[in-house]
């Protein structure tokens, strides 16, 4: 699949592209040719358990089915716990015990999440026996915008700890931070050392999917990562049956291609047709990487019927009309199509002549593209987190600033410039909006699964820390997370689309809600096939594949479903968009 593979290969992209599939399938191939083989995945919302069919966690562990090839999982909360008792331990017996209280409290928040998670990071990229017992060790990343995040910490960190010695920001993490400097400065090495690292940049054939690939490829080609190679997944066949959906597939696939920047000089660039079926299993993996196994045709005698009522957007936003007023978060996996649903939703609200503001958390989303045209009673914003932090320190340093000496705000700006500052920054800007939904539709279009789950995490802890210290009562007191724990104030909408690994990554984030006392409000299938009642053979086999998902995201994970047809064309612009919340229709069997 990709010649003379360095050391290390790092496997990015937006989310729903197919990292999994292609680290994964890239790993088996490696082995196969008697190579050794590690696999890890950085992802938060990870499946290559899934892929591989066999349990795999937060250790070193063999996949019986491929000699030679071992899979590792950074767990986040698992990393984090490790973290916590590093920095934790030496100081008991030494601090009393209220100092050393408020230190675990410090280490309980969304940022030490993140801090351990790429501690895990680069211990594989710094630890020389580890590498060593590998030919390659292949990273499966989360979604584009945790990745750059993810890529950037070690350098963001080793120009932190050389240029504030002694700073007392982050008190926790960076005690276990200061001691881990010359691994950091070693892992930024490996990371721009072209011989030692292979960035594979994947995309779906999609104007957005390709505009974020050549995004992220400039902003780590300015850290250093120049050895990039462009992937491109899941491109629909150029005989198109006569298929007027299958001829606009193809048509906007090869479109996007065309729309390729050229000023970007990849290292190299990779093409893989739409298969029919999902890859799931080492020798599904094993056909990902055979060009004849690719190019066998669909199989149309497959079992199911595309003859089902599916239920449209439409019905559902009427239901979320009905109050008036309120938070509207859609949530899920990257790629799903969240934007485009929170446009969709955002655009048919303000028709209704409603007032609604529609903002995104998102650090790859672009809100302006998908609405094309202004709306009257829509506002569109979003949450960038370089601008509110950079807004959120000039605050902190015009007050809390204002009257230090010299020696003072020097101290404080420094404490500013730590990497944690940004979890704070967004944070308060997330807690505004949740205000403002008191007063008008807020609807909120929110990153990939990972990042919103460290945003909640964040919002969590503050909860915990106001309510701990304040002296009203709990009727007096309503903090943001107990803002989107009240279903009359919050409506969650999960967003998946019609296929194995989306679905089961809505339904493990469903359940990470439930645990904070979130219950989601509904969900959306987006671009359905068994919707859009193709004619092709390959989408029709891909279409019968859907009703499975479908009836288990109607059966046993939703209380309100709607599903969204596959669309010949990208929905940009307010009528494409509206046209989305169109009313329900009987889906004809194909």
């Amino acid at each position: 699949m990709f010649d003379n593979l360095p050391k290390f290969v790092l496997f990015t992209g937006k989310g729903g592209v197919g990292k999994t599939t292609f680290a994964c399938a890239t790993a088996v191939n490696l082995a196969d040719a008697g190579k050794r083989v590690l696999v890890v995945s950085t992802d938060p919302a990870s499946n290559v358990a899934q892929v591989f069919e066999t349990p795999v966690g937060n250790h070193l562990t063999p996949i019986d089915a491929v000699p030679g090839l071992t899979a590792l999982e950074i767990d986040p909360e698992a990393a984090a716990s490790v973290y916590r008792r590093r920095v934790v331990e030496p100081l008991e017996g030494t601090l009393p015990a209220d100092e050393i209280a408020g230190i675990s409290e410090q280490l309980s928040g969304a940022c030490t999440t993140e801090i351990s998670a790429f501690d895990e990071f680069t211990h594989l990229l710094g630890d020389r026996d580890l590498v060593e017992r590998f030919d390659h060790i292949i990273f499966d990343t989360a979604p584009t915008g945790h990745t750059i995040r993810l890529l950037k910490l070690p350098g963001a960190w080793n120009r932190y700890l050389t240029e504030n010695p002694g700073s007392g920001s982050c008190l926790g993490p960076l005690a276990g931070l200061e001691k881990q400097r010359s691994r950091y400065a070693e892992a930024v090495d490996a990371l721009a050392d072209a011989d030692r690292t292979l960035l594979v940049l994947v995309a779906r054939p999609r104007p957005a999917a390709i505009a974020e690939a050549e995004r992220t490829s400039r902003e780590l080609a300015g850290i250093g990562m120049h050895n990039q190679h462009l992937a491109i997944n899941g491109l629909m066949p150029a005989d198109d049956g006569g298929d007027p959906l299958a001829r606009a597939l193809a048509d906007r696939d090869r479109a996007a291609l065309d729309g390729l920047d050229p000023s970007i000089k990849w290292r190299g660039r990779s093409e893989l047709p739409l298969l029919p079926v999902n890859l799931v299993g080492v020798e599904a993996l094993r056909a990902f990487s055979d060009p004849d196994a690719q190019a066998v045709a669909a199989d149309t005698s497959a079992a199911g019927t595309l003859g089902h009522d599916l239920p449209a957007l439409g019905a559902l936003v009427e239901g979320l009309e009905g109050p008036g007023k309120g938070l509207i978060m859609l949530m899920g996996k990257g790629g799903v199509g969240k934007t485009t649903m929170a446009a969709a939703i955002a655009a048919d609200l303000a028709s209704r002549g409603h007032q609604v503001h529609l903002t995104t958390t998102d650090p790859a989303a672009n809100l302006a593209e998908t609405l094309g045209d202004d709306l009257p009673g829509l506002t569109v914003s979003r949450i960038d987190p370089a601008a509110e932090t950079a807004r959120y320190a000039h605050n902190i340093l015009e007050t809390k600033g204002r009257d230090l000496d010299a020696e003072g705000r020097a101290s404080l700006e420094e404490d500013l410039r730590s990497p944690c500052t940004e979890e704070i920054a967004v944070f308060q800007a997330f807690s505004q909006i949740i205000r403002e939904s008191g007063r008008h539709f807020v609807v909120v279009d929110t990153a990939p699964t990972g990042h919103t789950l460290l945003l909640l995490d964040t919002t969590g802890a503050y909860h915990r820390d106001i309510m701990r210290h304040s002296d009203d009562g709990p009727g007096r007191m309503v903090t943001p997370m107990m803002r989107l724990q009240d279903p009359e104030k919050t409506r969650v909408l999960m967003v998946a689309l019609p296929e194995t690994t989306p679905v089961l990554e809505a339904a493990r984030l469903q359940e990470d809600l439930g645990r904070a006392g979130i219950e989601p409000w509904g969900w959306i299938v987006n671009a359905s096939l068994a919707a859009a009642g193709p004619g092709h053979p390959l989408l029709q086999a891909r279409a019968r594949a859907e009703i499975a998902e479908i009836e288990k995201v109607r059966n046993g994970l939703a209380g309100r479903l709607a599903v969204v047809p596959m669309l010949a064309e990208e929905p940009a612009g307010t009528e494409r968009l509206r046209a989305i919340t169109a009313p329900a229709r009987k889906i004809a069997a194909a």
